[in-house]
């Protein structure tokens, strides 16, 4: 049961939501990359692999990524999605999340701003894939998985793309990526309350997607501390990578168990 509100009025407060959101945005000063990010707790060369952890804990995008994709191209396509439409942001959400690992990787061998677009490259492809999945099985599926995909992959793309333009301009911002990765956070609870009936989007799925989600942001913001309380055995940043993969893999898990028509919450 929904709140009573029409669609338009339902639609408009997640408009408004969005429209608050970017107004804060632009009240706060431009955000730069901070240059101590790059220096992480676990440096340790192994293999001949510098910071070694913190590279090979991408494996974890990896293995979801390809899992995902195998799910929602394979055998059980037809099982899961009826209409193959709406396999379509599930698709470029594990295709992202495949090549995180490639980008994270390639961004801890060495830490540097330029390295770093390309680790979150892929994760704002992801991020707005989910978004556009949320809002094909909740709100619109013909949006959802057509125009709104390209759009929302086509911004969570450009807001990278304005941060390393005014990296270059020597005034680095990072607002708008900082949108794009923590906004869907903010508007998920608001959207399973104004829609509550879904197909593939379960609640008690989402929950848990947050939680792991926000688990990695808990980790990683601790590096340093949960390197020592270790015993340097392993840093927060890695696992933080383990922790952002494990929620990617609460979204398999929630499509590999899709079955019935409407899927409860």
């Amino acid at each position: 049961m929904h709140t009573g509100l029409s669609s338009r009025q339902r639609i408009s407060i997640l408009i408004a939501l969005l429209a608050a959101s970017m107004t804060v945005l632009l009240l706060v000063d431009p955000i730069p990359q901070d240059p101590d990010y790059h220096r992480f707790a676990d440096s340790r060369v192994w293999f001949g692999i510098p910071n070694f952890s913190d590279v090979m804990s991408n494996a974890g995008f990896a293995l979801v990524g390809m899992l995902g994709i195998w799910l929602v191209v394979g055998k059980r396509r037809g099982e899961i999605f009826p209409d193959p439409r709406d396999s379509r942001a599930y698709l470029v959400l594990f295709i992202g999340v495949g090549l995180v690992s490639l980008g994270s990787a390639y961004y801890h061998l060495d830490p540097s701003n330029e390295r770093l677009f390309w680790d979150r490259l892929p994760m704002s492809v992801a991020f707005m894939a989910f978004c556009s999945a949320i809002v094909a099985d909740r709100i619109d599926a013909k949006a959802g998985n057509s125009w709104l995909l390209l759009i929302l992959v086509g911004l969570g793309m450009t807001s990278l793309f304005y941060w390393m333009w005014t990296e270059s301009m020597g005034r680095g911002d990072l607002r708008f990526y900082g949108l794009v990765q923590f906004f869907p956070l903010i508007a998920l609870p608001v959207v399973c309350w104004l829609f509550p009936e879904h197909r593939y989007t379960a609640t008690r799925y989402l929950v848990w997607v947050v939680a792991w989600y926000g688990l990695s942001k808990v980790l990683e913001y601790y590096d340093q501390g949960i390197f020592h309380l270790t015993g340097q055995t392993i840093s927060g940043h890695s696992l933080k990578h383990l922790a952002a993969a494990i929620a990617t893999l609460v979204i398999f898990q929630m499509l590999r168990a899709q079955r019935s028509p409407v899927a409860s919450s």
